[in-house]
């Protein structure tokens, strides 16, 4: 049984890896210092109502062997023209997002350059060389210590944030009023706490992970699995959303849309607030954060790329994966030389657009689970099946309500 549960564990910190990113360190890190604890409402709802559209991906993998690319194309061979046009419109801007986000903490930590593009390009080549050498197994194996750095050094930075504030805390809640703050929010509910596509990422490490490994999981193992990469999220959602708020909130400070020097705020502001000795705990934690999310990012949109290609195509490509992961990588270094000095612009094209696709992907992912083509005994129950249908009117509402106030 413990082997069991040990050998199951996996996908689910790989989900973890790619979501506790920008979402995290940017996004949730702005909500606090903006709006002080007003946002933790949108947070917690948006990971409530997306909660059964990611977990229906290790669901769906775990009861059929499959990944939810191929549950689109049984849905119709136009779904999944329709994910690979999406995927393909919007992958070049994720990966540059992170990348350009994980540059400018890199050249603030190890600083023998302060050009983004240079260090994006190391960043990336040292995450295909980590993909290369150990492909699945050594990624899967690397984030689950990435993870545990990323927590401990969180949780301790927090708790000194707590105990070093003075100031009564301000829990009411707010919801944005105006263009610019309305449409702050619709960016920080679509990294959180990740693009809904993440949950066929999810699907096709799981069948990776059997692949590999040989071992079939579970159904109840793949669930409990993401449940734990799933809570890591919440967890540390919470935890940039304080530390924003207790560091940040009405420090006079406004963030620059420059990587580099965002970096440098945000460090400077937390050692500046919390102590020079708190620095390791800050750069560690956000820096982990950063590169474990371009290492997954990086992985994982070419292996869909590479799957969706196959489904749509019946054909096996040899070298399809790697083609795709340096079309990838060059695509994003072009993006990267126009955006240079406009990361927060950047982030805001790529998490708004995420919100805008989020319903697509949740109405197939509910189609796909509660459908003919999964098993009776390992579709959803009527609770989960509720949750999701409130879920699916809350993404379409929200999007509707940023595109009438846009």
């Amino acid at each position: 049984m413990k082997k069991s549960f040990l050998n199951s564990l996996g996908p689910g910190l790989l989900f973890a890896g790619a979501a506790i990113g920008v979402s995290h360190l940017v996004q949730s890190t702005k909500a606090g210092a903006e709006f002080g604890f007003g946002l933790l409402w949108a947070l917690l709802l948006v990971h409530i109502f997306k909660y059964p559209f990611f977990q229906f991906g290790p669901r769906y993998a775990a009861a059929t062997g499959e990944t939810l690319l191929n549950g689109y194309k049984k849905l119709g061979k136009g779904v999944l023209a329709v994910y690979f046009l999406l995927n393909f419109a919007t992958m070049f801007t994720i990966q540059a997002a992170v990348t350009i986000v994980t540059a400018g903490l890199a050249s603030q930590l190890f600083g023998f350059t302060d050009n983004l593009v240079i260090w994006s390009l190391l960043l990336m080549t040292i995450s295909v060389i980590i993909l290369l050498i150990g492909k699945y197994k050594l990624l899967d194996n690397l984030m689950r210590y990435i993870i545990i750095i990323l927590t401990i050094s969180t949780i301790l930075a927090v708790s000194v944030a707590l105990f070093s504030s003075k100031e009564a805390f301000d829990v009411s809640q707010i919801l944005p009023s105006g263009t610019v703050e309305i449409t702050f929010l619709i960016a920080f509910l679509g990294w959180m706490p990740a693009p809904l596509d993440v949950s066929i990422w999810h699907s096709i490490w799981s069948v990776e992970k059997n692949e590999n490994t040989f071992i079939k999981i579970k159904p109840k193992d793949a669930i409990f699995d993401f449940n734990v990469g799933y809570l890591s999220t919440l967890i540390l959602g919470i935890c940039f959303v304080l530390l924003g708020a207790l560091v940040m909130f009405n420090s006079g400070e406004t963030f620059s849309n420059k990587g580099s020097v965002f970096a440098s705020q945000l460090l400077t502001l937390y050692t500046k607030n919390l102590g020079d000795f708190s620095y390791i705990f800050i750069a560690i934690a956000a820096f982990t954060t950063m590169f474990s999310t371009t290492i997954t990012t990086l992985d994982a949109s070419p292996r869909a790329m590479n799957r969706s290609s196959k489904l749509l195509f019946n054909k096996s490509f040899k070298f399809g994966y790697w083609f795709w992961i340096i079309f990838l990588f060059v695509g994003t270094l072009i993006i990267l030389n126009f955006y240079l000095n406009d990361m927060g612009d950047l982030v805001k094209i790529a998490t708004v657009l995420s919100f805008l696709t989020a319903p697509f992907y949740a109405i197939l992912n509910y189609i796909l689970i509660t459908g003919k083509h999964t098993p009776k005994e390992h579709q959803p129950g009527v609770y989960l099946r509720i949750l999701s249908i409130i879920g699916i009117i809350f993404l379409i509402g929200f999007s509707f309500w940023f595109l009438f106030n846009f």
